[in-house]
C-alpha cells in the first residue's frame, strides 16, 4: 500500500499544481478525469508497441541506447499522447482557451505517468520510487507542458495551425527520446549532462506555463507571433 501511495504522490502533487495554476477558467473535473483516465489506458497499447519495437534493437550500446530512448520509448509514447489528445480533446468545447491546451496535455501524460511509475515502484521499491518521483513523473508532466503549448497555439491560431501541430507532436518526442538516451547510455558524460538538461526542461516549462498563463483568451495582446516562446 505505501509503495502504491510513493508511486501515485507526485502525480496527484503535479496534477493539483496544474490545476490551480489554470486561473481564468479552470476545466470541468469530469472532462479533466476523462483525460487522466485516456492517459492511463493508453499505457495498454504502449506495452504492446514498445516490446514490438523493442525486438529490433540495433548493436552497440550507444546505437541501442538511441533506438530505445527515441524510437522505443520517446516515439511510441509521445505519439500516443499526442493521439489521445486529438482525438478525445481537441474539438471538446471545453478547449477554448490557450492555457487549456497545457492542462489536458499535462493530465493526459500524468495519467499514463501514474502507471508506468506504480509498476516501476512495485518491482523495483521505495529507493525507485523516490528516484523517479524527482524525476520520471516530472518530466512526463514537462514533456505534456511542451505538447500542450503548441497545441493551444495550434488551436487559436489556424493560420499556423499545422506548424505547431507538428511541433507539438516532434518536440516532445525529441526531449523525451533525449532523456531516455541520456539514462540508457551508460556514459558518465551523459548523466552528467542529464541535470542542466532537467533544469532547461523546468525553467522552459514554467516560462511557457507564465506565457499561455498571461496571454489567455480574455486578454486581447496576441497581436503577433513574434514573442512566441519556439
Amino acid at each position: 500500500m505505501k509503495l502504491l501511495l510513493i508511486s501515485i504522490a507526485p502525480v496527484l502533487i503535479i496534477i493539483i499544481y496544474i490545476y490551480y495554476r489554470d486561473k481564468y477558467d479552470r476545466e470541468p473535473l469530469k472532462i479533466l478525469f476523462r483525460a487522466l483516465l485516456v492517459g492511463a489506458i493508453i499505457s495498454v497499447p504502449v506495452i504492446f508497441v514498445e516490446r514490438f519495437l523493442s525486438g529490433y534493437i540495433p548493436d552497440g550500446q550507444v546505437f541501442s541506447a538511441a533506438y530505445s530512448g527515441f524510437i522505443v520509448a520517446g516515439f511510441t509514447e509521445e505519439s500516443f499522447k499526442f493521439l489521445a489528445f486529438m482525438v478525445f480533446i481537441w474539438s471538446s468545447i471545453h478547449f477554448n482557451e490557450k492555457f487549456d491546451g497545457i492542462v489536458y496535455a499535462v493530465f493526459i501524460s500524468l495519467g499514463f505517468a501514474m502507471v508506468e511509475n506504480v509498476l516501476y515502484v512495485l518491482n523495483g521499491g521505495y529507493q525507485v520510487g523516490i528516484i523517479r518521483s524527482l524525476t520520471a513523473v516530472p518530466a512526463h508532466a514537462l514533456f505534456g507542458v511542451v505538447m500542450g503549448y503548441y497545441l493551444g497555439l495550434a488551436k487559436f491560431f489556424p493560420q499556423q495551425r499545422i506548424f505547431f501541430i507538428m511541433l507539438a507532436w516532434l518536440i516532445p518526442i525529441l526531449l523525451h527520446g533525449f532523456y531516455n538516451f541520456c539514462l540508457m547510455a551508460q556514459q558518465y558524460w551523459l548523466l552528467i549532462l542529464m541535470f542542466p538538461f532537467l533544469i532547461y526542461l523546468w525553467i522552459s516549462g514554467f516560462r511557457k506555463m507564465k506565457y499561455l498563463s498571461d496571454h489567455s483568451i480574455f486578454r486581447s495582446d496576441w497581436s503577433n507571433t513574434d514573442s512566441f516562446g519556439i
